[in-house]
């Protein structure tokens, strides 16, 4: 990986760091964890590029379809983004599940999103690269 700014290895490194935490996870079947650390992932990826791209700090934010946005990723990894971003609040809470949430996921779900999370992250590592 390219020399980078202090910050923006900090936040690639948890990122990555919570990606891996995300794999453990699915091997000891906490299926609603491993989404969960799946949006930390891709959150502190995705401010990572930014604060490289932007060359300034996020306003406070875990909106990743805004951080994606802003740093430009492409509509089908966008796509998925959408679809990640409401499990930050529904893998926590009973209340904005409609359930517990880890009866709500299972290994095929949790495996789903570990794989399109490695996509975003690939592609992340990418434009950190460049």
């Amino acid at each position: 990986m390219k020399e980078m700014r202090t910050e923006v290895k900090n936040w690639w490194k948890q990122a990555e760091r919570d990606f891996l935490s995300a794999k453990k996870n699915l091997s000891i079947e906490e299926f609603h964890i491993t989404v969960f650390l799946c949006h930390q992932s891709v959150e502190k990826g995705l401010k990572a590029l930014f604060i490289q791209t932007k060359k300034r700090y996020f306003d406070p934010t875990h909106s990743l379809i805004y951080l994606g946005k802003e740093v430009g990723i492409p509509n089908r990894l966008l796509s998925f983004l959408r679809t990640l971003s409401p499990e930050f609040v529904t893998t926590r809470y009973p209340d904005a599940a409609f359930g517990i949430p880890y009866e709500m996921y299972d290994e095929n779900i949790a495996q789903r999103f570990l794989s399109e999370t490695e996509e975003v992250l690939n592609w992340i590592r990418s434009q950190l690269n460049k």
